[in-house]
């Protein structure tokens, strides 16, 4: 009866998030991101605020926010790092989002949990632009391998970590006495 009640709740979650994350998905693709510039807007914000944090640790920037096209942020001297619509981490709010929701949980935990682990993620993003706009300066050798795994490797990390702590925190605890 245990393994069913914990086949039952794996079931349901992979169930209801491979749905919601599909429904999200396709309202960003087909609607936010084609005709609204939302995820434009968006993208300025990492832009400005890489600016500032790269600004405080004394680096002389440039950054081009013309169009959906083209948005840079970099450091003088460098070619800088584009940021598109893939790395402005919407998507990967929404995957934070639906791993939470779909788990079984207290509703009220649900609501102060998920804010902060958006601003968790959003916050890691912004590390990891300011950090490609250094490795871009410094190493730009490295910059592809570092973009591609490095910091894929460490915001998907974050992100199965704090679901984790969900799990182990803040979700219902499955009954396992039956």
């Amino acid at each position: 009866m245990k393994a069913l009640n914990k086949s039952n709740v794996f079931i349901r979650f992979i169930l209801i998030s491979t749905f919601l994350y599909a429904i999200l998905y396709l309202v960003y693709q087909f609607i936010v991101k084609k005709y609204t510039y939302y995820d434009q807007n968006f993208i300025g914000f990492i832009i400005n605020s890489s600016d500032f944090l790269l600004n405080l640790l004394d680096f002389k920037t440039y950054k081009v926010l013309q169009d959906r096209d083209m948005q840079v942020i970099g450091i003088d001297g460098a070619n800088g790092v584009w940021i598109g619509s893939p790395c402005n981490a919407i998507t990967l709010f929404a995957l934070f989002t639906v791993f939470i929701v779909a788990y079984p949980g207290n509703q009220k935990h649900k609501f102060w949990y998920i804010p902060i682990g958006i601003l968790i993620i959003h916050l890691l993003n912004l590390f990891r632009v300011v950090a490609l706009a250094m490795i871009s300066f410094y190493r730009p050798d490295l910059l592809e391998f570092n973009h591609t795994y490095t910091f894929t490797f460490i915001i998907y990390g974050v992100i199965f970590l704090l679901w984790l702590i969900w799990i182990n925190k803040f979700s219902e605890k499955i009954n396992t006495n039956s």
